[in-house]
């Protein structure tokens, strides 16, 4: 799989495209539909699959604009899980390009013309798809310029889960937002994860008798909050440069994790992920964790993130996490 930042002839690949479009933020079992409708056009016209999101999401473009962090949703995935799932869904080539304010400014005809150059002969987007400055662009003009342009339009209509749901991001996001992990899960084809590096923290989990491994969420607003039961592995990059993670059954560790903003310990109102292992090995990993790319699997939500106040606020702390171990245990089937 190759990535391109860019959308014009120079970045363009040789042989001629089936192209999806949409911000895939989640990459769920909709986005997967639409991946594998490129995918097997691309096998019946004789073209190679390829996809294009981008960095950052326009919602999340436009609230630091207008300086509104309200306005941005939150981020299922990190443009390197993305990444992940495209090259599971046999994408041969990525676009991301920078959405900034001269992609933003653009209009839809520059647009348009951006993909005619990049060779692309089967589009497929959203019914509700626009582009351009101001939104402008539709799908109506998208088919004409296809037309004249040589190149096929599709749109696919909204996918359902078991239950009937509609399956969207924000659908996804609200089930996490919930603690509902069962629908998210169902929506995702999979259970929620994030990928990320283990990263050095204050280390006061270590004097409490709880030390955590940090992982970084790169300054994402994450989907999720609380206190879970996780599983836990280490990810590796294949020769392809895909991120991969183990699939052996040994290598997998369960624990707590808490997604918040460990008002107990810390004032800066910032989102961290920190993950209590219970069967933590330096063998199994081949030393210490910092700087390693790991997943945390959310499993099942605890409890809400609380504010321990007072004197006593550490002791009630660790007692509270006593109580949580002992119920993700329970939770992951794991002895006590």
């Amino acid at each position: 799989m190759k990535l391109h930042r860019k959308l014009d002839a120079q970045s363009a690949p040789p042989a001629p495209l089936a192209l999806a479009i949409g911000n895939f933020d989640g990459v769920h079992c909709g986005h997967q539909a639409i991946l594998t409708a490129a995918r097997n056009a691309a096998s019946r016209l004789g073209l190679q699959p390829a996809a294009m999101s981008f960095a950052p999401l326009p919602r999340e473009y436009f609230a630091k604009l207008r300086s509104d962090p309200a306005l941005a949703p939150a981020r299922l995935m990190s443009v390197t899980e993305k990444l992940v799932a495209f090259a599971q869904n046999e994408m041969q080539h990525v676009f991301i390009p920078r959405f900034n304010f001269a992609f933003a400014s653009q209009t839809p005809h520059e647009f348009m013309s951006a993909l005619s150059k990049m060779n692309v002969r089967w589009l497929m987007v959203g019914e509700d798809f626009r582009f351009g400055a101001k939104r402008a662009g539709d799908v109506g003009m998208l088919r004409e310029f296809g037309i004249a342009h040589g190149f096929t339009v599709e749109t696919m209509a909204d996918i359902a889960d078991a239950n009937g749901e509609r399956i969207s991001s924000t659908a996804v996001r609200h089930a996490l937002g919930k603690g509902d992990l069962i629908t998210a899960a169902r929506m995702l084809g999979r259970p929620y994860r994030i990928v990320g590096r283990v990263t050095h923290g204050k280390k006061l989990g270590r004097t409490l008798g709880f030390p955590t491994a940090n992982v970084a969420l790169t300054g994402r607003k994450p989907a999720i909050a609380g206190v879970f039961a996780v599983k836990f592995n280490l990810v590796t990059r294949g020769l392809e440069g895909v991120v991969r993670t183990s699939a052996r059954t040994a290598d997998t560790l369960f624990g707590v994790a808490n997604l918040g903003t460990n008002p107990v310990v810390s004032i800066e109102n910032r989102h961290h992920l920190e993950v209590f292992l219970f069967d933590y090995s330096h063998d199994l990993y081949t030393g210490d964790l910092y700087s390693k790319r790991v997943q945390v699997e959310f499993i099942k939500k605890i409890r809400d993130e609380q504010n321990f106040a007072g004197p006593d606020a550490l002791t009630a702390l660790v007692a509270q996490m006593h109580d949580d171990c002992a119920n993700a245990k329970r939770i992951l089937k794991i002895g006590t």
